[in-house]
């Protein structure tokens, strides 16, 4: 059975890439029929922040990535006595030892190292003193693993295939802290023998830090779980994604107006591809065809072009198959009561967001302002413009069905039956009903907008050509 976890620390606003790296691990679980947990790694107290474990739980739950284990989530803060116990056993077997340096001490060193251009590291003044923990006060001390001094270190990496780091290069890491809180290297491996992880896919800045969980692993005589390290995601400028390129919040593009199916879509196109041209997978499908042999070591590039992409085809998808879930979504944007009309209007396309339809919505029913001057057609003048206006606001007062067959007739007659030109009557009902030289047709116009805001809009367009007449005529 393959068992992976999502392990994020509770450190602030939940980045769009811990939620990349989620969705490798939920689909490396899933494609194998397997199980995806979630770990909060909260044992930083200094770093972390109220509110961000209900974010990263409500994140996995948009995007459909709901943990396994929802009901009982491992809290590494709720487990300091299992991981003390770990690192004591360790001394105990002589493969780690008490160390009660300070930090003035440790300051000097890394000072020495420094200036004689060494590595820098710990040198070793406990490593075969044979502290006794009864012997030292509690917060005086930590415990530092013993790190073999020489020899190599070998695995493959799922991502990277063959990694090899030499040993002699390592120094002796903490494991357990003064304040009795653990560090990463500890409680990751005891968390993930314990979760029975098979597959431990994480950034690449923990590529570097993997010797060190083997030879816990070792020293344990646990298996280790086969390690992934996923690639950096960076910006358009190949530097890290940061806020100066934008958003970096899951929530942030939630609040935007992305669908988590196309966030879903986009993330997993960044480092993986499927062997193909292939650009839009659901959920589903991107759970039968994931492999992590299909992800990239290479970067993965963060392209907002391509997010905007994605997101607007399945917008389209969702307003041609779930009217009802596309009004629920833009009512969360003050968009509330939508026609059908409006609707269609936004079935057009061309929009990259929620927000985009819900501004371009809320936009259509404002009344317009504009210049009375901007109603009348290049090719037309002010009397066929008012003519135009007059005989629409006629004709579109009949007590007729107001669909668009019958409103694309009622302008056609407007048209031949006073000797007027396409452009003097559409174009002038389209900028009266919008205000804007470019928008949708007059017959889409007519339907977002209802027969009664339509000629209302008419007629005060009816009101501005006469205040044109009036500057003439004075003039």
């Amino acid at each position: 059975m393959i068992n992976t976890r999502f392990a994020p620390s509770p450190t602030g606003e939940p980045h769009i890439g811990n939620f990349r790296t989620a969705l490798f691990e939920y689909l490396a679980a899933k494609h194998e029929g397997g199980n995806f947990y979630l770990r909060i790694e909260d044992t930083d107290r200094t770093r972390y922040v109220e509110g961000s474990v209900e974010k990263i739980i409500a994140g996995l739950k948009w995007l459909g990535l709901a943990p396994d284990n929802i009901n009982k989530i491992m809290y590494q803060s709720a487990r300091l006595d299992i991981y003390k116990k770990f690192a004591l056993q360790l001394v105990d077997e002589g493969k780690a030892y008490i160390c009660t340096c300070t930090k003035e001490q440790l300051d000097d060193d890394r000072k020495q190292q420094e200036a004689s251009k060494k590595p820098t590291g710990y040198m070793g003044h406990c490593r075969e003193k044979g502290i006794k923990i009864e012997d030292v006060e509690e917060g005086k001390y930590v415990i530092r693993m013993k790190m073999p001094r020489e020899g190599k270190i070998v695995f493959d990496d799922m991502v990277r295939g063959r990694v090899e780091f030499d040993l002699s290069l390592s120094d002796d890491q903490i494991i357990l802290k003064s304040d009795g809180f653990p560090t990463y290297h500890l409680a990751a491996v005891v968390d993930d023998h314990e979760m029975k992880t098979t597959y431990a896919i994480r950034g690449e800045e923990w590529l570097s830090s993997t010797p060190k969980h083997l030879i816990l692993y070792q020293m344990f005589g646990w298996d280790a779980p086969k390690f992934a390290h996923l690639s950096m995601i960076l910006a358009p400028d190949k530097a890290k994604l940061s806020k100066r390129h934008g958003a970096t919040g899951l929530t942030e593009y939630k609040a935007l107006g992305y669908l988590p199916e196309a966030i879903v879509n986009f993330l997993a196109l960044l480092g993986w591809n499927p062997g193909d041209e292939r650009e839009f997978f659901t959920l589903l499908e991107l759970e039968k065809e994931f492999t992590l042999d299909h992800v990239n070591k290479a970067p993965a590039v963060f392209n907002m072009d391509k997010l905007n992409s994605i997101n607007q085809y399945y917008l389209s998808r969702l307003i041609q198959d779930s009217k009802p879930r596309i009004c629920q979504l833009l009512s969360e944007f003050d968009l509330d009561n939508i026609s059908d009309g409006e609707l269609d209007l936004l079935g057009r396309g061309g929009y990259k967001t929620l927000r985009e339809m819900a501004d371009a919505i809320l936009e259509l029913r404002k009344e317009p302002e504009y210049e009375a001057k901007i109603l009348v057609f290049k090719k037309s003048d002010i009397e066929r413009t008012k003519l135009a206006l007059e005989k629409a606001i006629e004709i579109l007062t009949e007590n007729d069905e107001w669909n668009s067959t019958q409103l694309q007739e009622k302008l056609s007659m407007v048209v031949s039956q006073n000797n007027l030109t396409n452009g003097d009557v559409f174009w002038a009902v389209r900028v009266a009903l919008s205000g804007k030289e470019r928008s949708p047709s007059p017959v889409e116009l007519m339907l977002a907008l209802g027969q009664i805001e339509s000629n209302k809009r008419l007629n005060i367009a009816l009101e501005k050509l006469a205040t044109i007449e009036d500057n003439l005529v004075s003039s």
